[in-house]
C-alpha cells in the first residue's frame, strides 16, 4: 500500500494553497472517479495527498439569482437530478444528472467531480497500468487496433488518442450556455473540456467554485438522451443534449451536443444550423439527428455509434 497524506480545509483559499505547496496534490469531494483510479493504480504516478473539499461550508447549493441558475461544485448530482426549479427551466441537466450512473454514485457524485472525471478507456484504466497508450504519453492507441465497441471515438481524435469524454452532466451544460466559475477565472462551459489530459483546462491549483446557468426564455425548450449498454448504469454509447428557442412554431436558435462520441463534449453545428427557421417535427428532428453526425470518421467497431447518436439527437428534439 501506498502511504498518503489527507487533508480537510476549512476554505477554498485553504484548499488553494494546498494544491499549490503540495507536489502531486489532488482534489477529492465525492471520491467516487478518484478512489476509483487508485484502486485500479491505473495511472503511472498516484497522488501523494487527497485534499477533501467536501467539509468546506457553502458549496453545495442550487439557487436562481438575477436570471442565473447558481450550483455549488459539491452538490450532489440527486440533488440536480431532483431539484423542481432544475427540472422546470433546466431540464437537460436535470434530466442528464439522473442518468449519471447508479443510485449510490448519484447520491455521492458532486457535479463538479462529474465534469472533471478521466476517460473511461478499458486501456487507460487498466488495473496496474498495464497499457502505456497515447493518453499517458506512449505511441499507439490499443483501442485503435483493439476493442473500440463503446466507450470511443467516432469523430477522430489528436495525437492518437480516441477515448470519448464520459460525463453526462457535461453536453448538457454545453448546451444550456453554462459558465464554469473558478478561483482564477469563468469559463464557458464549451471551452472548459480539452480533447488532451486531463480533459479539462483547470491548472493544478485551480478549483471549481460555481457553475452558472442563465435563465433560459419561456419559449425555450431543452432535453437529454442517452443510449448505455445497461441503461441504469453505464457510460454513455452516445447521448444529446438540445436546447432550442421557438417563435411564431419555428426553431430561432439551438445548441444541440453530442456525449460519449468524442474526447469532449462535441457541438453539432451542422444540426443547429439546419434547424433554424423549422419546426420541430418527427421529419426535422431525423433529419438534424442525421446531419449531427455527417462528419463522423467511425473506427470498425464502433460505426453503429453514428445512428445510436443521431438517434439520441432526434429523441432529445422531439422530446
Amino acid at each position: 500500500m501506498q502511504p498518503i497524506k489527507y487533508y480537510e480545509p476549512k476554505t477554498l483559499d485553504e484548499a488553494v494553497k494546498l494544491l499549490t505547496d503540495i507536489p502531486d496534490a489532488a482534489i477529492i469531494a465525492g471520491g467516487t472517479e478518484i478512489l476509483h483510479m487508485m484502486k485500479q493504480n491505473a495511472l503511472p504516478t498516484q497522488p501523494a495527498a487527497l485534499i477533501d473539499i467536501k467539509k468546506v461550508t457553502g458549496l453545495s447549493y442550487i439557487r436562481e439569482e438575477g436570471g442565473t441558475l447558481k450550483i455549488g461544485p459539491t452538490t450532489t448530482l440527486i440533488d440536480i437530478a431532483t431539484n423542481e426549479t432544475v427540472r422546470t427551466k433546466y431540464r437537460a441537466l436535470a434530466m442528464a444528472a439522473a442518468r449519471v450512473a447508479s443510485p449510490l454514485i448519484r447520491n455521492m457524485g458532486t457535479i463538479a467531480g462529474n465534469i472533471c472525471q478521466d476517460v473511461w478507456c478499458w486501456y487507460y484504466r487498466a488495473s496496474d497500468n498495464q497499457f502505456n497508450c497515447a493518453r499517458k504519453g506512449g505511441a499507439i492507441c490499443y483501442a485503435m487496433a483493439g476493442d473500440n465497441r463503446y466507450y470511443h471515438s467516432i469523430f477522430g481524435g489528436p495525437r492518437g488518442c480516441y477515448a470519448a469524454c464520459p460525463s453526462d452532466t457535461a453536453p448538457a451544460l454545453v448546451a444550456l450556455n453554462a459558465t464554469i466559475v473558478t478561483t482564477k477565472r469563468n469559463i464557458p462551459a464549451e471551452n472548459f473540456f480539452t480533447e488532451l489530459p486531463p480533459g479539462h483546462i483547470l491548472e493544478k491549483n485551480e478549483i471549481i467554485k460555481e457553475i452558472q446557468i442563465p435563465t433560459p426564455p419561456a419559449t425555450s425548450k431543452s432535453a437529454f438522451m442517452k443510449a448505455a449498454v445497461r441503461p441504469s448504469i453505464d457510460f454513455a454509447i452516445a447521448s444529446a443534449a438540445v436546447w432550442y428557442n421557438i417563435s411564431g412554431g419555428n426553431v430561432t436558435d439551438s445548441r444541440v451536443v453530442l456525449g460519449g462520441v468524442y474526447l469532449t463534449p462535441k457541438r453539432a453545428k451542422a444540426a443547429e444550423d439546419f434547424l433554424k427557421g423549422k419546426a420541430i417535427t418527427e421529419d426535422t428532428a431525423t433529419q438534424a439527428g442525421q446531419r449531427a453526425v455527417i462528419d463522423a470518421i467511425p473506427m470498425p467497431g464502433n460505426a453503429y455509434k453514428k445512428v445510436v447518436a443521431a438517434t439520441m439527437v432526434k429523441r432529445a428534439l422531439l422530446a
